[in-house]
C-alpha cells in the first residue's frame, strides 16, 4: 500500500516551491501549515487577511500573545519590518493583485482549475467563504493544499465540480498527499509523486485525465 504524505510533509512540500521574497497568503486550515517550513533567510512576506503582513510562526518556548493571532485565530507573531493594518486594506492587497501566491485547502478542483473549497452544498449547514473567492481572483498564483481523495474514497479533482465555486479556472497547482499536478491550458500534469506510487494507481483515485512529466525528485 502507497503510504501517503501526512499533513505536515504536505505542508512542507508545498513550502519548498515558493519562492525567496514572495508574498504569501496562506488559507485556514492544512494552508497554514505551511507557515513553521518558510525559511528565514528567503524573506518570505506572509500575509493574514485580518491584518497582518510579515507573520510568522513562533518560535520553540515562546510566549504567545493573547492579542495577536491569525485569521484562523491562531496565535503568531511578525518579523522585524512586519506591519499591521485595517480588515479593509488587507483586502485591498488581496484584491489588488499584491500577493504573489496564495495556498488554500480545497474540497474539489475541476481539470480547468476550477476551484470549491467554501461550502459542501448540504442544507443547513452553515457556510462561510470568508476572504477565499477574493484570495482565488486577487493573487497571481493559486495553489491548492488538500488530501486527494475524501474520507470515503472519492476523487477531489474531478472534471467537472459538483460543488458552489469558489472561483473558475484560478488553480495553477495541486498538492495532495500522493502528487503535485500542475493545472495547464492542455489539462493535469502530474510533477511529482509519493515514492512507490505509480501512474495507474494515482490516476484510479482521481476523476480527471493526467499525464505525467515527473521531475527530478519525489514529494
Amino acid at each position: 500500500m502507497t503510504k501517503k504524505l501526512s499533513r505536515q510533509q504536505m505542508a512542507q512540500r508545498v513550502a519548498r516551491d515558493i519562492p525567496a521574497g514572495s508574498y504569501v497568503n496562506l488559507g485556514i486550515g492544512l494552508p497554514v501549515m505551511a507557515l513553521e517550513y518558510f525559511k528565514p533567510e528567503d524573506e518570505i512576506m506572509v500575509h493574514s487577511e485580518n491584518g497582518i503582513l510579515g507573520m510568522r510562526g513562533l518560535y520553540e518556548d515562546e510566549a504567545a500573545d493573547p492579542d495577536m493571532s491569525n485569521a484562523a485565530k491562531l496565535p503568531v507573531s511578525i518579523h522585524a519590518g512586519g506591519s499591521f493594518f485595517h480588515h479593509a486594506d488587507s483586502f485591498a492587497m488581496m484584491r489588488g493583485g499584491h500577493l504573489d501566491f496564495c495556498i488554500l485547502g480545497g474540497y474539489q478542483i475541476s481539470e480547468r482549475g476550477d476551484l470549491a473549497n467554501w461550502s459542501l452544498g448540504q442544507k443547513n449547514v452553515a457556510t462561510a467563504v470568508g476572504g477565499a473567492m477574493d484570495l482565488a481572483v486577487g493573487a497571481k498564483a493559486v495553489y491548492v493544499l488538500m488530501e486527494h481523495v475524501t474520507r470515503d474514497g472519492k476523487p477531489r479533482i474531478v472534471r467537472e465540480c459538483t460543488l458552489p465555486l469558489t472561483g473558475h479556472c484560478v488553480v495553477k497547482r495541486i498538492y495532495t498527499d500522493l502528487a503535485v499536478i500542475d493545472v495547464r491550458e492542455a489539462g493535469l500534469v502530474v510533477i511529482d509523486m509519493v515514492p512507490a506510487m505509480d501512474e495507474k494507481s494515482l490516476q484510479e483515485c482521481t476523476g480527471a485525465p493526467l499525464r505525467f512529466e515527473l521531475q527530478e525528485g519525489t514529494a
